[in-house]
């Protein structure tokens, strides 16, 4: 619900603080960006804003727990991602933003205070100097995070100055205030200026108006816009065959990802096949959990060859991922990732984030040249240690240290001597999660990246890590070094299966897996790893 002017009828103020406030994860969509939304899941007293007219507003939690509160941010996050804003649960980036670059979204229990709505919120408010809040009323969604993720980017909407998206007939009678979109399954859409509760893909929408069936707005434009204070984040890919981003083989197999921004945004990567044989390709949508749920991007993949002609496109009509089989003869290959419209969605607004998994199987059973390349890391009396191993048949020729704040976009952080196997420095924001990987160019003309590692302020053990990779689903095997949760998962965040690992060397319960990627992720308290484990 929006906030047109500020008056308003208050029902009841409460007191106080009544509910237990969750420990809330830290978490972070795009940290480099000064613009911030942050999600505030654990109480907050409201003073001195316009919502203020008869004193002090007590809002209780979200009454939320912690994995519930990752999957409203993940939701938020990925409405957001094509823009250079990062969306929060920690309080002290939101306090280091620009007043007039920031908003506070209160997910709390405390509606009685306004009335019964899904949220609420002034419209521009993003913009304001005095910190006017938007609230999300949890309770009232039954706590559920679906629902809670739509209303909360809903709301955050609204401060970015929008309105809502509404539906009106042939003749321009309007019928109804909110749109409500169509279709079912992953392709069922509907505008998060709507509403969305019912409808998978919820996206950003260029439609007419709650003002008149004339009245066209176009979200991305104003979200976008000056007053705003940020625009659209910067390119991550090759945007031509000349540009085009080489990604990295390991074992015959290669993992990228990516983002797309704007609908003019179209990714490109470059692969060679070094003789005749089979190529698959996984290009899958960020999400959270099977169906591509959650997901804003229909992704839609063309494979070209040396000469810039087009062998095939890929793109399943009721499908937000793409998948890719098909014999290849030996030479260069290109990649187009971008987003696409459907039955009930234009492409207008399919932007987000990616990834992309693809394998090659070479007839004679060659392999590429890379045997190991492994990295590790810790933190150490306030630095950040890296160290890492290189087994090759070729020569390294280049090698960077790429660094990243939300495991997704990465961007080059040093370039080291090509002999030079280790490196430590004091980080520029110690109290937030830092992401590293090894880039690697090789004799052969290939990149190639190292594993992930992820280092925190305080965390003085490595953390827990695969013994042997790939691996067969009778044999997967992880040494840790503290007692801690896992999960295995697969793509589409299908939960395979999950437990307690404790210190040391064990091998997990995972049995008749198929061939494949998978994601396995360890949680101990606040802190969490992920291991992309390769099936054979």
């Amino acid at each position: 619900m929006k906030i047109i002017i500020r008056s308003l009828c208050v029902v009841l103020l409460l007191s106080g603080v009544v509910q237990l406030r969750a420990q809330v994860p830290v978490l972070n969509s795009y940290p480099s960006a000064s613009a911030t939304i942050f999600l505030d899941f654990d109480g907050h007293k409201v003073e001195g804003t316009s919502w203020n007219f008869f004193g002090a507003i007590n809002c209780a939690s979200a009454n939320m727990n912690a994995t519930k509160i990752t999957e409203v941010f993940n939701r938020v996050a990925e409405d957001f991602r094509p823009f250079n804003v990062n969306v929060t649960t920690d309080s002290t980036r939101f306090l280091a933003a620009p007043i007039n670059q920031r908003i506070r979204v209160i997910l709390t229990t405390s509606y009685e205070w306004y009335g019964v709505a899904g949220g609420v919120a002034f419209i521009g408010s993003f913009s304001w100097p005095d910190d006017n809040p938007a609230f999300i009323f949890t309770s009232l969604h039954g706590y559920r995070t679906k629902d809670i993720a739509e209303a909360a980017s809903h709301e955050t909407g609204h401060t970015l100055g929008l309105a809502h998206q509404s539906r009106y007939d042939s003749a321009c009678n309007k019928v109804s205030d909110y749109h409500s979109g169509e279709g079912t399954g992953q392709i069922g859409w509907a505008p998060i200026m709507g509403t969305g509760y019912s409808r998978n893909f919820t996206v950003w929408h260029n439609g007419p108006n709650t003002y008149g069936c004339n009245n066209l707005q176009d979200d991305l434009a104003i979200i976008t816009s000056g007053g705003n204070g940020f625009g659209y984040r910067a390119d991550d890919h090759g945007t031509d065959f000349e540009t085009a981003t080489v990604p990295v083989f390991a074992n015959n197999t290669f993992e990228m990802t990516g983002v797309i921004s704007q609908n003019t945004d179209h990714d490109y990567f470059r692969f060679i096949m070094p003789s005749s044989g089979r190529f698959e390709l996984d290009a899958i949508p960020y999400n959270v959990g099977t169906g591509n749920s959650g997901s804003n991007l229909d992704l839609q993949v063309s494979l070209y060859d040396n000469n810039k002609n087009l062998l095939s496109t890929y793109n399943p009509g009721f499908l937000l991922n793409s998948v890719a089989d098909t014999t290849l003869t030996g030479g260069t290959y290109y990649l187009r990732v971008e987003g696409k419209g459907n039955l009930y969605a234009s492409e207008y607004a399919s932007l987000g984030s990616y990834s992309l998994l693809g394998r090659v199987e070479l007839h004679g059973g060659d392999i590429l040249p890379l045997r190991q390349f492994k990295l590790n890391g810790l933190w150490n009396n306030g630095k950040h240690q890296l160290n890492w191993t290189i087994e090759a048949d070729e020569s390294v020729v280049s090698q960077d240290i790429e660094i990243s704040y939300d495991g997704r976009a990465y961007e080059s952080m040093l370039n080291m001597n090509i002999a030079t196997r280790n490196h430590q420095y004091s980080p520029a924001f110690p109290a937030i999660a830092t992401y590293y990987r090894i880039r690697a160019d090789l004799s052969d003309g290939r990149r190639y990246y190292s594993n992930t590692v992820v280092i925190r302020e305080g965390v003085t053990k490595t953390r827990p890590q695969l013994v042997g990779n790939p691996a067969t689903a009778q044999t997967i095997r992880v040494e840790s070094p503290v007692n801690c949760q896992y999960q295995l998962l697969d793509l589409n965040g299908r939960v395979i299966s999950r437990g307690q690992l404790p210190q040391g060397i064990h091998t997990l319960p995972a049995q008749n897996l198929a061939p494949g990627l998978y994601l396995l992720q360890y949680i101990q308290d606040r802190q969490q790893w992920t291991d992309k484990l390769i099936i054979r």
